[in-house]
Formats: C-alpha cells, sequence, structure tokens
C-alpha cells in the first residue's frame, strides 16, 4: 500500500514539474519569431545551444558533477541530437515562414510522439484507453492546424514535423536518463557534448550572416538560449523521471494553447474566440488520460 501511495505521489510530482516544463517552452516560438525576424535561423538554433552550453559547462564544475559513463553517453548523444540540435534548428527554419500560433499547434503533436518513443524504446505499455485519449488529444491538434491553414498543410510543417520528432526522441531518451542522472546533468551534459559542434558552426553563421539585430531579437534570442533551451529541462526531465514518460509526455497537449497566448501577448498574433474552445477540448483530454493506467 506505501508503494502504491509513493508511486502515485511521484506521478502527481511529475505532472506539476513536467506542467513548469511546458509553460517554459511554451514561450519558445513566440520568442524563437522575434529572434529569426532578424538574425540567422541557424544561427539562432546553434547559438543558443552555444549559450547554454557555456552555462551548463558552469553549473556541472560547481556540482562537481561526475563524467557521464559510456552507456550514459550513448544516450546524451541520442538526446543532444534531438533537443540541442534537432528541435532548434527545424523550429527556427519553420518560424521565418510561419507564425508562432501556426506552429504551436503542429507541436501540439509531441505528447503522442514522445509517448510513442517511450514505449518502443523503454518498453512503457500505456493502456488502450490512455492511447485513445492521445489520440483524440492529437486529432484536436491536428484540426485546429488544418482548420488554420483553410484546409492544408504549409511547407513549413513538414520542418516542424520533423521537430516534433527530434524533440519526442530527444525527451524520452532525456527522460529515461534522468532516473539515474538527474535533470540537471542530463541537459548539462548533453549541451557540453554538442558543443565541439555548436560553437564553431554558430562563430561560422554569425561571421557569414552578421549579427546585426534589434534589442528585442537579442532578448527573444535570450529565452531560448536561457529558458528554452537549459533552465526548462531541469523541471521537464525530472518530471519525466517521475511520472513517466507516456504520461506527463501529455502535459504537452497544453503547451500550443499556452502558446497561442504568449505568440498574442508577445508577438501581438491575433487570438480567437474559438482557440479558447479548443483549449477547453484539449484540457478535458489531458484529465481523461491522466486517469488511464501506464505500465512501467
Amino acid at each position: 500500500m506505501a508503494a502504491v501511495t509513493a508511486t502515485a505521489g511521484n506521478e502527481t510530482r511529475g505532472m506539476w514539474l513536467g506542467l513548469i516544463g511546458v509553460a517554459v517552452f511554451s514561450l519558445t516560438l513566440p520568442f524563437t519569431r522575434i529572434a529569426v525576424a532578424e538574425l540567422n535561423p541557424a544561427f539562432v538554433a546553434f547559438g543558443r545551444a552555444v549559450v547554454a552550453g557555456l552555462c551548463s559547462l558552469a553549473l556541472l564544475a560547481w556540482m562537481r558533477a561526475p563524467r557521464p559513463t559510456a552507456q550514459q553517453l550513448r544516450g546524451l548523444i541520442i538526446t543532444a541530437l534531438g533537443v540541442v540540435v534537432g528541435f532548434p534548428l527545424f523550429s527556427s527554419i519553420a518560424m521565418r515562414y510561419v507564425p508562432a500560433a501556426h506552429g504551436a499547434v503542429v507541436v501540439g503533436l509531441l505528447p503522442l510522439a514522445t509517448a510513442l518513443f517511450g514505449a518502443l524504446r523503454f518498453g512503457e505499455r500505456p493502456s488502450a484507453g490512455f492511447w485513445l485519449a492521445a489520440l483524440a488529444g492529437s486529432g484536436i491538434v491536428i484540426g485546429f492546424a488544418l482548420r488554420e491553414g483553410g484546409g492544408s498543410f504549409h511547407l513549413a510543417d513538414f520542418a516542424l514535423f520533423a521537430a516534433v520528432l527530434t524533440a519526442a526522441m530527444g525527451y524520452a531518451e532525456g527522460g529515461r536518463l534522468s532516473q539515474s542522472m538527474g535533470g540537471q546533468q542530463v541537459i548539462a551534459w548533453a549541451l557540453v557534448v554538442s558543443l565541439p559542434v555548436t560553437l564553431p558552426v554558430s562563430l561560422w553563421l554569425g561571421w557569414e550572416y552578421g549579427v546585426s539585430a534589434s534589442p528585442a531579437s537579442w532578448v527573444a534570442f535570450a529565452y531560448v538560449s536561457l529558458f528554452s533551451m537549459f533552465i526548462g529541462f531541469f523541471f521537464w526531465y525530472k518530471g519525466l523521471a517521475l511520472g513517466g514518460i507516456a504520461r506527463v509526455g501529455q502535459v504537452q497537449l497544453l503547451q500550443p494553447f499556452m502558446s497561442l497566448l504568449g505568440a498574442a501577448v508577445i508577438a501581438g498574433e491575433p487570438l480567437e474566440a474559438s482557440n479558447m474552445l479548443f483549449a477547453l477540448a484539449v484540457i478535458a483530454v489531458v484529465a481523461v488520460g491522466r486517469r488511464m493506467a501506464v505500465r512501467r
């Protein structure tokens, strides 16, 4: 009985930590949209990883963190390919061509993709009810995206789909590593492992395309560097480790609608009343999915 209570407590705590992470991530697309309006998208993607990577070096030194084992290093490389390189690069490219609000709803596919990676790679076994809830939530998100796009997808959507797949891979891998390393060390080491690539590439991109931009663009760049790429993962990976990849991943269904609000406030994009109806529908699906069994 005590073990059941402890498991339920960890899942609840994991959900709350995951929600904090999602709240941080929800502003990523609006701020990226502002940053890439004046800065090269690839520079934004790799440059933010460099800033976060340098912060990670300081954090790991302060923590006196042990070096990852060979097995952990393999997982860190997969994590880095997903969340340090893949998602930032593809989403930055897409934000050059579509509004943050459009990108937000496509990124709403992340919960289902994360659950799939968790199931395929780590043997999590969500129940049929869980999958139905996940599919229903994703269906709502896809319907919203098609509605906003006039019944079709934009070419930039393919970049967003690639961003979703790479992020889901990195989330699942990093969530599993967090069980043994801790969320802070997972994202920090993933960023440090990436520095030999991200640093020279970002320096070349800055030299090639220039770094002249308004203060607003640099503030946006600072947010995606420090919060989206660094601090947000402390909460997110800890939440995945405590509550499970598939279950906590469903909190991401709220991210598109948090991003819509952020896009309206930060980027001045219009927010329609119908958006709130979609948000309420997704929240209801998350509540149902939260009650479904997930075997770990």
